[in-house]
């Protein structure tokens, strides 16, 4: 799945979270892009099985749609503690860091950081 791709399935998670609710004006509004472009990607993701959506209705995850949002996720915060908590880099810098990061790490390098930062902190 492209890094954009994982983007607008993790803001779908978040908005879900939040408000109990991902529409596609919420998803375009949380992450400063077009309606366009929100309905293109969540096509995609629907082609992929990982939404459900309706013509001007919620998009919802399916149940593959919340393990992959849940693996995004837990990628994003392991890196978000430890650049925070290991390196000691500032919480906001962290966290936008982790975001980009989180897209690109492998599967090895991750369980290296999580390790380490269980045992460092």
């Amino acid at each position: 799945m492209t890094e954009s791709l994982e983007m607008y399935l993790e803001t779908i998670s978040v908005l879900y979270e939040r408000s109990h609710i991902a529409r596609v004006t919420d998803i375009a509004l949380e992450l400063g892009v077009s309606k366009p472009s929100v309905h293109m990607a969540l096509h995609e993701l629907e082609k992929r099985g990982f939404i459900e959506h309706e013509n001007y209705g919620e998009v919802f995850l399916t149940p593959s749609g919340r393990e992959a949002s849940a693996a995004i996720r837990d990628r994003h915060n392991i890196l978000t503690a430890f650049l925070r908590d290991v390196l000691g880099v500032n919480p906001e810098t962290a966290e936008k860091d982790a975001c980009r990061m989180e897209h690109i790490i492998s599967e090895e390098t991750l369980v290296k950081i999580a390790g380490y930062s269980k045992e460092n902190v």
